[in-house]
């Protein structure tokens, strides 16, 4: 199957919170898959897919969180540090970003969900830190306002082009309650990132970091 570009996923893609009653199956579910197992191997993470369980949407914090229909969800699990939230940020994006180029919606949960009711295996030592609605959208969401690109970066001067477009992706990134709170910087020509506080600050700092990454073509420090 065709995917989107990544790129035009980035612009595309928008928090969704009410799916259609249509299972994840076929080739989408095994590209799904063989996306986790690769994010797992790669950053020492536990992410499990959980299909046709609703379990874990059917309670009161979901009903607060205006969520309907969600039957399928990514679990973010792996081995607890200081890094944990950041590294699923991270790489849960990428999951994110893959699922819109197979035709699919998301959005990043961290509050409004039942941790008690979620399909997963936690080991020891080991923690979820957040989950991921995903599937078939009733709708394909929404763009948000973004903060102007000057709030959110330290750099002087005319920006080079190639820091413009990453700049563009990461304020395309979604982050807890839409707050933004980050600031990217250039060292040389090293962009670093790091976090300016906020709620789930740790999870935004991986999820903006994977977008300025993808947008530029270079690795960037966070910190």
């Amino acid at each position: 199957m065709e995917m989107m570009d990544i790129g035009k996923a980035i612009k595309a893609r928008h928090s969704v919170r009410q799916y259609l009653d249509k299972a994840i199956t076929g080739e989408v579910e095994m590209r799904l898959r063989q996306e986790i197992d690769r994010c797992n191997r790669e950053g020492g993470l536990n992410i499990q897919l959980v299909l046709g369980n609703a379990e874990a949407f059917s309670g009161i914090m979901a009903r607060y969180g205006r969520f309907s229909g969600v039957s399928n969800y990514l679990a973010l699990v792996g081995p607890r540090s200081k890094k944990l939230a950041e590294t699923v940020g991270y790489y849960g994006e990428q999951l994110v970003l893959l699922a819109q180029r197979l035709g699919l919606n998301s959005c990043w949960v961290a509050g409004t969900y039942s941790k008690k009711k979620c399909a997963v295996t936690v080991k020891a030592g080991e923690k979820m830190v957040c989950v991921i609605a995903l599937g078939f959208g009733a709708t394909a969401g929404v763009p948000r306002k973004s903060k102007d690109m000057a709030q959110l970066h330290d750099v002087s001067g005319n920006l080079p082009d190639w820091f413009k477009a990453g700049m563009e992706a990461a304020m395309l990134a979604p982050t807890a309650i839409n707050q933004q709170q980050f600031k990217v910087s250039l060292v040389g020509e090293e962009i670093h990132i790091k976090a300016t506080g906020g709620i789930h600050s740790g999870i935004d700092l991986g999820i903006v970091k994977y977008h300025l990454e993808v947008a530029t073509g270079r690795v960037v420090v966070s910190g």
